[in-house]
């Protein structure tokens, strides 16, 4: 059985989310410095293999009205590293919005601390591909 990480790619940092191996839970796992990239792209690469990931979820930021900009092209370009993994691209839209909402609702105070939310942004990403495939 296979895991399936979650990316919310960002130009400073990148939100890991990790699933149960049945596929019905999500949970946070790190935020990683983007730079140096290759520090980053080994880092997931690592996560990956020490959780038995087979399948990555990346977050794509869609504009509103449904085009691509220049950092969806950023996101499907960072996720040509992981070649060896099976990748899907998740429309992202207003996940850092919900993930701030889910945060202030657990009393989570992330202002400080950007990670929590990329994290959480992670998750959602992850969590609205699997509830769309199992």
């Amino acid at each position: 059985m296979h895991k399936v990480m979650g990316l919310d790619v960002g130009t400073k940092r990148i939100g890991v989310a990790l699933s149960d191996f049945l596929h019905i839970t999500t949970a946070p796992h790190s935020c990683i410095e983007r730079v140096p990239e290759k520090d980053a792209v080994e880092e997931i690469k690592k996560i990956a293999s020490e959780n038995h990931v087979n399948k990555i979820i990346v977050g794509l930021p869609i504009n509103m009205d449904g085009t691509k900009g220049e950092q969806a092209e950023d996101c499907e370009n960072f996720a040509k590293n992981f070649s060896d993994f099976d990748i899907i691209f998740e429309d992202e839209r207003l996940t850092s919005e919900l993930a701030e909402e889910r945060l202030k609702e657990r009393r989570i105070n992330f202002r400080k601390n950007k990670g929590l939310v990329d994290m959480e942004s992670a998750c959602i990403i992850l969590e609205q591909y699997l509830s769309r495939n199992n």
